[in-house]
């Protein structure tokens, strides 16, 4: 056996029960009142919309290029000789840019006028001879008068043969000097002295300056909202300054191989600026004297927005003009007034939010 027995342990008073009783009680209020699960209330940005001016605005970028530009090609093969025009070389209209070697064509030249020249000595002899015979009247036999007067009519259509392959000659000779088509700068060279050109090759970019525009390309999503007429605000790239255009020209046709519409803007004042530099154009696509516009943060889907009531947040379904910009003009839904939650990622119908800055 063992030499001593267990000791008895004593039981918890009364009062000790009701101690521990207290703190259960205590723990269990403080839960509910702290509620360190519960979800906290968001706190959301508000904006009371008002009617305003608007605008839908279209952003591209383009870039300058000349009224009139062309390649210029050479219509015949051969080496370049002597000296050409060079790029930013301004020209008048029949300049000479270059010079093709054409001395094999300068011979044939001479050859077809020997050739003319022998034709009217022996047109001349005919002549002479027709009315030698004519002449004599009665006493030339009819028949030695008529072969002359035939012989005059072969010679004369010799020699206009003669002058046509003379004028050919001729022609061919000059389409070895390549002219300037019209009056412009050179824009591009890509030929040089010495070099062999084939017809194929665009020798010079000629480009007709005292006129600028802008050339852009639009997606097609945009192609039924664009007119000939709307205005235009441009900025010249690595520039602060803005100037007012005009939309001149709207091509009838998609490209279908990359979905853009050509589109070309004429600047309302003198544009002095480097063909191919990159402009900035806002085109002013509709213009609203009193319009509602919203963030287009505050957008969810259906398409709706939530609106402050009550301290909730209330969907309201909206139709607006979807467009490419940080505003969007509401066209049903709300009302000027209204408190429209901006930052709407997240919400559900009938929360209750916290409006903060």
């Amino acid at each position: 056996m063992p030499d001593t027995l267990p000791t008895a342990q004593p039981k918890p008073t009364r009062k000790a029960a009701w101690g521990l009783g207290a703190v259960v009680i205590l723990g269990l209020v403080s839960a509910f009142w702290l509620q360190p699960f519960a979800p906290k209330t968001p706190v959301v940005a508000v904006e009371v919309i008002a009617t305003a001016p608007a605008q839908r605005v279209l952003a591209v970028n383009g870039q300058v290029a000349a009224l009139s530009s062309i390649f210029v090609r050479a219509a015949v093969s051969g080496t370049v000789v002597g000296k050409m025009a060079e790029e930013g070389q301004s020209v008048a209209a029949g300049d000479i840019l270059a010079q093709l070697d054409a001395t094999q064509q300068q011979a044939v030249v001479r050859q077809a006028q020997s050739a003319l020249a022998q034709g009217l000595l022996v047109q001349a002899q005919a002549g002479s001879d027709y009315a030698h015979l004519r002449d004599l009247g009665p006493l030339a036999p009819r028949i030695k008068l008529e072969d002359a007067e035939r012989a005059l009519a072969r010679a004369a259509q010799s020699v206009e043969s003669l002058r046509a392959t003379l004028e050919q000659a001729q022609i061919q000779r000059d389409r070895y000097t390549i002219r300037a088509p019209l009056s412009g700068v050179i824009l591009q060279r890509k030929a040089d002295p010495g070099q062999f050109i084939e017809p194929a090759l665009s020798i010079f970019t000629l480009s007709d300056l005292t006129s600028l525009r802008i050339e852009t390309n639009l997606d097609e999503a945009y192609a039924t909202q664009i007119a000939t007429g709307q205005k235009a605000v441009l900025q010249l790239v690595g520039t602060t300054g803005t100037q007012e255009g005009t939309v001149s020209f709207v091509s009838p046709r998609v490209d279908p191989a990359t979905g853009g519409l050509q589109v070309k803007i004429t600047p309302d004042a003198g544009l002095k600026a480097p063909v191919g530099l990159t402009v900035t154009a806002n085109i002013i696509i509709e213009d609203r004297p009193l319009a509602l516009t919203i963030p287009r943060s505050a957008m969810v889907a259906g398409p709706a927005v939530f609106v402050l009531v009550a301290g909730h947040a209330v969907k309201t379904a909206v139709e607006v003009i979807d467009w490419p910009a940080a505003r969007l003009i509401v066209t049903k839904g709300l009302s000027a007034g209204d408190a429209v939650i901006v930052t709407a990622a997240g919400l559900t119908d009938g929360q209750a939010v916290k409006v903060g800055p």
